[in-house]
């Protein structure tokens, strides 16, 4: 999954940090019901998943700026990914990463994803809503967080979506945590599972959502060194409210 990043110098960085990018997949979780979550997006490379995303209108998808890569394509309208009509369900996509984005570790890890054509909404297909201000979760709050990723360390993405409950971490103990690692956490972020749980996220769910109350306020970034074995370190997610007004610009003007 890393040659999403750009570079072997970002991957040496990245490597020496602990972090690993492309988040991970959902560990303790369960299934989605096929009813539900019908703005899940898997993000795609040369027609194999790569990271997670989730749509916001007819026009885009949210995931993250390290997802960025050649031949990347998105689809919608189903949890199996062994169940995939390309003609109905797969699209092309111009990416839009956040204009000061270099690596997770600087952060700004959040990207759109405008697709090649209307999304076809319907029964399987809807677009979920982000926060309209800057907002405030509390500490341990329970959200939720959904991929395809592994289910443990070392292991190999699912196919069928899976979702998970996190507690959301307070922000200055998070920090704290990160930094007993030689690694200070980048601004406009969200911490939450990971630590003192044994749930969070893992490899392949990078870009998904993170949803609190019914609205997706984060983005999968990074997790520890690509270690799922939780609890050890919180999860790390680029806070989506800190960039409504940029995400606002490219809706209004349907291009980026």
């Amino acid at each position: 999954m890393m040659h999403a990043l750009h570079g072997f110098l970002l991957l040496h960085l990245l490597t020496c940090l602990g972090l690993h990018a492309l988040g991970s997949e959902i560990i303790n979780g369960q299934n989605v019901p096929e009813n539900l979550m019908l703005y899940m997006a898997s993000v795609q490379v040369n027609g194999a998943h790569q990271c997670g995303g989730f749509l916001i209108n007819e026009h885009f998808v949210v995931t993250a700026a390290h997802c960025e890569s050649s031949n990347l394509s998105v689809v919608l309208g189903t949890h199996n990914l062994q169940k995939v009509d390309n003609n109905a369900m797969r699209y092309d996509v111009k990416a839009c990463k956040f204009p000061s984005y270099v690596n997770v570790k600087k952060g700004d890890d959040i990207m759109l994803l405008k697709l090649s054509r209307k999304a076809r909404l319907g029964k399987k297909v809807q677009p979920f809503r982000l926060p309209n201000t800057e907002i405030k979760i509390k500490d341990n709050s329970k959200c939720r967080v959904a991929g395809w990723g592994f289910t443990r360390t070392g292991a190999k993405a699912v196919k069928v979506l899976k979702v998970v409950d996190v507690p959301i971490v307070n922000l200055e103990v998070c920090k704290n945590k990160w930094s007993h690692r030689m690694t200070s956490l980048p601004a406009n972020v969200i911490c939450a599972g990971g630590y003192g749980t044994k749930k969070g996220f893992c490899q392949g769910d990078s870009g998904g959502p993170l949803v609190c109350s019914g609205k997706a306020v984060g983005v999968v970034s990074f997790n520890l060194g690509g270690n799922c074995d939780y609890p050890n370190v919180p999860n790390v997610y680029t806070n989506i409210s800190k960039y409504l007004p940029w995400i606002k610009k490219i809706l209004k003007q349907n291009d980026c």
